[in-house]
């Protein structure tokens, strides 16, 4: 029988907008505001705040087919850090090499991709492994 955990990173009420604001780096928050238009318009969801620093679209509950365990969780996101911004696309990237290879300069870690401005990459290709990351929902 599943069992719903609940997770420190919660949806919340705090305003994504304020949060974009006080992004310190001018190109960061630019990109954030980019990241968050093309994200709401391939998502058709509104952007909300999920813990103190991400920015979450959609809501999925994920069941561990190890454990049984169910957690609630965004569908994409992406948080901008003071390094790089880390999307949060919940696919296996290294999966997608054509698109990839087209992709322009990142890194990748479970789940996410890193980058550190938007004019390091391909934005096409960054619309088609978020279109492909909805698809896997």
């Amino acid at each position: 029988m599943s069992k719903v955990v609940k997770i420190r990173t919660q949806q919340t009420t705090a305003n994504v907008e304020d949060f974009v604001n006080k992004v310190d780096n001018e190109q960061q928050r630019a990109d954030s505001y980019a990241i968050i238009e093309m994200m709401k318009k391939i998502s058709c969801e509104e952007p909300k705040m999920w813990g103190a620093s991400i920015i979450g679209f959609g809501n999925k509950r994920y069941k561990s087919p190890k454990t049984g365990r169910e957690v609630d969780w965004f569908l994409i996101g992406f948080s901008p850090r003071k390094a790089n911004l880390s999307l949060h696309l919940a696919i296996d990237i290294n999966k997608h090499e054509e698109t990839i290879q087209k992709l322009g300069k990142f890194k990748t870690g479970v789940g996410c991709l890193y980058i550190n401005k938007l004019t390091d990459i391909d934005q096409k290709q960054l619309e088609k492994l978020i279109k492909t990351a909805l698809q896997n929902k």
